[in-house]
């Protein structure tokens, strides 16, 4: 099959909608398929990570002059440019063969984009978590946790549209398949924290994770932390590590067996959540973007994660206060349990089984 992917990733957007079309990209290949990605907004180092997986890149240059166009999406600023111009480009991008599937992951895509690209493609495919605008599309895969999560997408997709929503199709790399296999659920004591929010974390959540975990009663535990390279307080956090003890992982390949290894961590919501969960890991969470508030609510109200706020509420208060609560605590192995749960790390293997059958 030829699948085409069309995603973005910057400072504002963050890299989850990336890594996850990578990993489902992973997967189709390993089947053979030949995968081509089209992005506007696309950081040097991920376009690095398609070079080195010698997969097709499409670059699609900004025209802000054409935002002209109505696109009356809360996320619209995301895109750079209308609808109707980003499909245009789009189809002068795809426009070299036949594609089986298109797959679209963007806050800042509908129907509109999609039934104007639908000639180029047999089916498409849309990703989305936030269930704010209609889709033109033959599947939606929509892998968080929502209480409602049954009914968010009624009237939003048309009548042939196949749903598949939930953890258990979370997009998770092999590696934490294979981890999966060994994992048990976390107990008492912490011996290992994992510190990690997300490839950008513009607003350095990370620097009041570490702040909040070093002014903690109980220390005696290694520390992992987790940060990427585009860091603005790369530095700063490297030298708080080495103060503490503490290791540092800049942009590493290692975040399966990172949390393999941990009895707790602190980080964003969002894609984490998945990776997290599938490896029983409880977890600390705070919400960095709007559209990650109810899943980390949800989460925290089944008992799987502890949910600390959004944005500014991430305070080292109430981060210190989570991390005190959680030492020595029942609520770990409950946590972990629940975790396991819910995400059982095949969600890959599902979401290609159904794209094969439709």
């Amino acid at each position: 099959m030829k699948i085409a992917l069309r995603v973005d990733a910057a400072n504002q957007i963050g890299t989850g909608h990336f890594m996850r079309c990578l990993t489902l990209a992973d997967g189709l290949i390993q089947r053979g398929c030949q995968i081509r990605f089209i992005s506007r907004n696309l950081p040097l180092y991920l376009r690095d990570k398609l070079e080195n997986k010698d997969i097709e890149f499409v670059w699609l240059r900004s025209n802000n002059k054409s935002l002209a166009g109505a696109n009356n999406l809360a996320h619209a600023h995301w895109l750079d440019t209308s609808q109707e111009q980003d499909a245009q480009d789009t189809a002068i991008a795809l426009s070299d063969h036949s594609w089986d599937w298109l797959v679209v992951d963007h806050y800042a895509l509908d129907f509109r984009w999609e039934s104007m690209v639908r000639p180029l493609t047999k089916k498409i495919l849309v990703i989305d978590d936030i269930a704010d605008r209609q889709h033109d599309c033959d599947i939606l895969l929509d892998q968080n946790f929502y209480r409602d999560m049954e009914t968010r997408y009624v009237g939003k997709v048309p009548p042939h549209c196949r749903l598949l929503l939930g953890p258990c199709y979370a997009l998770l790399r092999d590696e934490f398949r294979q981890l999966r296999k060994r994992i048990e659920s976390r107990s008492q004591p912490v011996k290992r924290v994992l510190i990690f929010f997300g490839g950008v974390d513009v607003d350095n959540y990370t620097g009041r994770a570490l702040e909040a975990l070093t002014g903690t009663a109980m220390t005696d535990f290694d520390v992992d932390v987790v940060i990427g390279a585009q860091h603005p307080n790369l530095e700063q956090i490297r030298s708080t590590c080495d103060q503490h003890g503490f290791v540092c992982h800049v942009q590493t390949d290692r975040m399966a067996e990172l949390m393999a290894d941990a009895s707790l961590a602190i980080g964003a919501a969002g894609t984490a959540n998945w990776e997290r969960c599938s490896l029983g890991l409880p977890s600390i969470i705070g919400a960095v973007a709007q559209n990650q508030i109810q899943a980390a609510q949800d989460l925290a109200a089944i008992g799987a994660v502890k949910f600390v706020g959004i944005e500014q509420e991430i305070t080292v208060i109430k981060l210190q206060h989570a991390i005190n609560s959680s030492l020595g605590s029942e609520w770990l192995n409950n946590a972990s349990q629940r975790c396991l749960e819910l995400v059982d790390a095949e969600g890959v293997n599902r979401l290609i089984q159904s794209m094969e059958i439709l």
